[in-house]
């Protein structure tokens, strides 16, 4: 197994741009758009992508139904024997459940050498240990902080736990994910490793998907809040304009009226 596909990332532009002719003039114009884009309101974002889906929101799940099978590449996937989630705590009782992705969500990861890496990992990948540098995205310690406060948080990446968890130690000082899933509880359907939310053992119109990639919601469009990749840029604010949202979505009776009211302005 080579070091990439511990981790699962999207594709960072500036190493695409660096690789091939007229990289100069193709950066200067990339930083222009990412510039136009860090200016559109946050509310835009959802905007874009909740149109690019014309699928309708599922319905409640039973705790005691398992969820219907899921198209496999072709196949079927088989159900999970128990939900991936074990049951509500006290502590969380009454709480929506976040899902939140990890890789350019919440951190930035690389096999080279970050001179400003927050954390320094090492990775065991057939009997030799890796070295990977990651980069928190600025405001993350304040987000998942009040996030923890106001709802039942579980990490969900598509990334391997040998990766994916001790990254999760350091970056989660106060606990605040109830759960942590990796990409065995991913569903492999058409090339993509995709978060089954049916599969959590939560009432669907209460869970809410925090992702920057839409193919890993592409089972519940209607439940994500997307957010741009990010890379490097430390001067994004993403995660700290999304609190707000959060607060007032944390007082509403579901997750698809506030959505859908975002979608009809």
């Amino acid at each position: 197994m080579d070091g990439p596909a511990i981790i699962t990332q999207v594709t960072n532009p500036k190493e695409d741009e660096a690789r091939s002719p007229g990289a100069g003039e193709k950066a200067s114009q990339r930083s222009v758009s990412l510039k136009k884009q860090r200016g559109r309101s946050i509310l835009s974002s959802f905007f874009c992508c909740f149109r690019d889906y014309n699928v309708e929101a599922p319905p409640p799940s039973s705790p005691s139904v398992l969820p219907p099978l899921v198209e496999e590449n072709g196949g079927l996937q088989k159900p999970p024997a128990k939900y991936l989630l074990p049951e509500v705590t006290m502590l969380d009782h009454g709480k929506k459940c976040v899902v939140i992705d990890l890789d350019e969500t919440l951190v930035h990861s690389s096999f080279k050498p970050i001179s400003n890496a927050d954390f320094i990992v090492p990775v065991e990948i057939d009997g030799t240990i890796h070295q990977v540098y990651v980069l928190k995205r600025p405001h993350v310690d304040e987000f998942l902080q009040r996030m923890g406060q106001l709802f039942e948080c579980v990490l969900f990446t598509a990334s391997l736990a040998k990766y994916a968890d001790p990254v999760a130690d350091l970056l989660d000082r106060w606990g605040v994910f109830r759960a942590r899933l990796f990409r065995e509880s991913c569903v492999f359907h058409r090339g993509n490793y995709v978060k089954d939310l049916s599969r959590l053992g939560r009432e669907l119109s209460k869970v809410i998907i925090v992702d920057n990639s839409p193919a890993s919601y592409i089972f519940h469009p209607e439940n994500a809040v997307p957010v741009q990749s990010w890379f490097d840029d430390m001067t994004d604010t993403e995660l700290l304009d999304l609190i707000p949202f959060f607060e007032g979505l944390s007082r509403e009776d579901d997750v698809y009226s506030m959505l859908h009211r975002l979608c009809s302005r």
